[in-house]
Formats: structure tokens, sequence, C-alpha cells
């Protein structure tokens, strides 16, 4: 009973596997079948493009004939200025902290927060009386010394007369005129102590050290104030002039330090954070003595007038340092510029319906206008555009001829909706 059972089961094992290897050469067999008519519909569906090694078509390439919507702009020539673009920190010229240098109870404040005030105006007053009675003490100290010194250098008279008629020893005489010395140095340090306490005195009006604008208050009337207390009653900024401070990398030292050497007066301007409003103009006024070997920089600092209160301290700028500018050279706008394995090119018209492909060398730019220095000329017009789906000698259709390649960065920026169509160009150039 038991070998009955066990050949039922390997012969129904047989089958189901000869079955499953059946179904197998089936479906086979119909792939071979039915691959040669949907190689074909393939075929036949693709559209015309560039082929690719296998002979095949590749779509969306430029191989259409249809012509390809495209924005043009013109090649201009004209001077450029070259900007060295940084991150800038506003620093005061000059920074106060304003403390008491004697002490005592603080009774009266006479400035207001925030204001502006000169070197030498009146800030505060520390409670005078114990320095006024000070002052009183040592100039009565004075004068009692003073008149036993014009006791002692009558008394010298005195024992001169007398020793010249030989009355008296000549040891009374010197020890006369040695007390006459004694009184001198006397009234010597009680005048030095008179004037210790007029200055005393007058170090209880606390006064502006230097010219600029005040913080806000530190210390209320009614405090006991220490000398030369940890807390200053308050801290003033020279904010006119006023200085930026920024870096700039090894590589872009060379033209700056050679015009600044030279003597030349480098322009720098502030911008605000966004980059989008000029707010003051200055000189490169110092440069650092070593490059920071942590970063590859050095550090600069501009002077700025800020007669207009527009730059406070610790305030963060961008800083536009004009290191050169670059006379009658053709200019082209960035966004045409494309990259490829045999270097720079650009899509220049060839007639009104066609383009070609021209090699270039562009040379320094600021983002929106290049330089370029080979490949053009100027009344070349070049595609901003469309560029994606171009090729050499192909069809296309002007829809936005724009003429007009803005010079300089004012002008980009003056240019509204054409500089962000134009930074949109850019964008796909890069990509």
């Amino acid at each position: 009973m038991v070998d009955h059972s066990m050949q039922s089961s390997v012969s129904h094992k047989s089958r189901r596997w000869l079955f499953g290897l059946l179904v197998l050469l089936i479906v086979v067999a119909l792939c071979w079948w039915l691959w040669p008519s949907a190689s074909k519909k393939a075929a036949t569906a693709q559209p015309a493009g560039h082929t690719s090694k296998s002979g095949m078509m590749r779509p969306g390439f430029g191989g259409s004939t249809q012509a390809v919507p495209v924005r043009v702009s013109e090649v201009t020539r004209g001077d450029f200025p070259v900007y060295y673009k940084a991150l800038g920190t506003v620093t005061a010229l000059n920074t106060i902290n304003v403390r008491s240098r004697v002490a005592g109870e603080l009774v009266k404040v006479y400035f207001k927060e925030g204001q502006m005030v000169k070197a030498g105006e009146l800030l505060a007053e520390i409670d005078p009386r114990s320095y006024q009675n000070a002052l009183l003490q040592a100039e009565g100290t004075l004068l009692q010394n003073q008149a036993q010194l014009k006791n002692a250098q009558v008394d010298v008279q005195r024992y001169r007369g007398l020793y010249a008629e030989d009355s008296i020893a000549k040891q009374t005489l010197d020890t006369a005129e040695a007390l006459v010395g004694q009184y001198q140095g006397t009234v010597k340090t009680n005048q030095a102590a008179v004037n210790d306490a007029k200055l005393n005195l007058d170090f209880t009006k606390i006064r502006a050290p230097i010219t600029g604008r005040v913080g806000l208050r530190q210390l209320d009337v009614g405090n006991l104030v220490a000398a030369n207390d940890t807390t200053a009653l308050v801290v003033i900024t020279q904010t006119e002039p006023i200085v930026v401070s920024f870096t700039l990398p090894e590589k872009d030292l060379a033209l700056v330090l050679e015009r600044y050497r030279s003597g030349a007066k480098l322009p720098v301007q502030a911008w605000n954070r966004g980059d989008t409003q000029e707010l003051a103009t200055g000189v490169l006024s110092s440069i650092d003595n070593q490059i920071d070997i942590t970063t590859g920089t050095l550090k600069f600092k501009a002077l700025f007038d800020n007669r207009d209160q527009v730059l406070f301290p610790n305030q963060f700028v961008n800083v536009h340092l004009l290191a050169d500018t670059l006379k009658n050279v053709v200019l082209a706008p960035t966004a045409a510029i494309q990259y490829g394995t045999n270097g720079s090119f650009v899509y220049v018209m060839d007639g009104d319906k066609k383009v070609k492909i021209r090699s270039i060398k562009a040379g320094v730019t600021d983002g929106d206008v290049t330089v370029i220095e080979q490949g053009l000329e100027p009344g070349d017009r070049v595609v901003l555009e469309g560029t994606d789906r171009l090729r050499d000698g192909g069809a296309v259709e002007v829809v936005n001829d724009s003429t007009e390649v803005p010079a300089t960065p004012a002008q980009h920026l003056q240019g509204g909706s054409e500089a962000d169509a134009t930074a949109d160009g850019k964008g796909k150039a890069h990509e």
C-alpha cells in the first residue's frame, strides 16, 4: 500500500512540471511572433529628430524642421565696470564706554537716548559736595604751609644779616635755609593736592569724549556710581564718518592692490542685505597686513561720510568695490552664453530665420552682462531663450527681439521685468 501511494504522488508532480513547461513555451512563441509588428509601429510613431548610435531618432533635440521660438538680444560695445562683491559689516570709527572717574551718587542726566552729542558736551553729573569739601580742605592746608614758608624765608634773611655781622653761628643759618626748602616742598605737595581736588570736582561732571550718537542709558538718577565702574553710563559711537569692514579672496587681490598702491581712490558702494538698493558710497581706506590662512582672504576697510545716518554700527551690507573700468569692450548678455565640451559658445542669428553656433572667449562678468574677448562683434544678435531645442543651422522664429543690453548693474536693477527675464534665461543657459 505504501509503495503504491508514493508512485502516485511522483506521477502527479511530473504532470504538473510538464504542464508548466508547455505554458512557458507557448508564451515565448507568442512574444517572438508579435515582436516584429510592435517594433514597426514604434518606428513609425517616433517623431523626427537626431539619430542615436543605434540609428534610432532622438525626440525633442532640434531635429524638427518647425521653427523654434526664441528671444534674442543685440551685442553692444561700451565701458564695463569691474566690481568685486563681498559681505561687509558696518563698524563705528570709535566706540566709547562712558564711565564715571569718581565715586558718588548720580544726580543729573542731561542727554536723551539716541541723540547726537558733541565732544565736551555735558552728559551727567555726580553729587559734587564731598569733592567741593575736599578742595576746600586742600586749599586750607596750602595756605597754612604757604604762611609757614613765608615766615621761614623772613628768618633766613634775618639770619643772613646776623651771620654777616658774626652774631650767629653758620649752623643756625644753614638750619633756617633748610627749613625754607622743607616748606617749599610741602607747599608744592599741597598745591598738587589742590589740583587733584579740583580735577576730581571737575570729574563729577561727565562729558562726552567724542562726537557721536549715544545709546541707551545704563544707569538712572539716584544710583551710586563707583569710579571706573564695570557698568558704563552710556555708549557713544562715532557714526560720522563710519567704516565698513569686508574681505576679498586671494585671487581678486592683484588688481585691487595694484590700483590702491598707485594712489587711486577706489569707490566702494554699500548695498542693503537684499542687494537691491544702494545705501551709501565711500572709498577704500585701509588694507590689513596679512592674509587669513584659514579662509584665504584679506581684510579691507572702506570709509563712508554717512552724513545722512543711513549706516548703523554692526549692520550687514553688500559691498561693491569698483576695482577698474574696462573701456570700449564688447558686451553680451550672460544668459546667451552656453557651455559645452569644447568651451563657451552662443547661438548667433544667421539672417532672420536661422541660427548658427559660434565659439567665444568670455571675460569678466557681473552676472547679467559678460565681456566678450573673442567671437562676437557689436550688432550680432544672440539667442537668450529657447536654446534647449536649437541646433547649428536650425530654423527659429524671433518672438521678442530685445536690442538693448544694459551695461551696468544699476541699469539692470532699473530694467524691472526685463532684468528678471534675463535672469531666467541665464538660469536656463546654466542648466
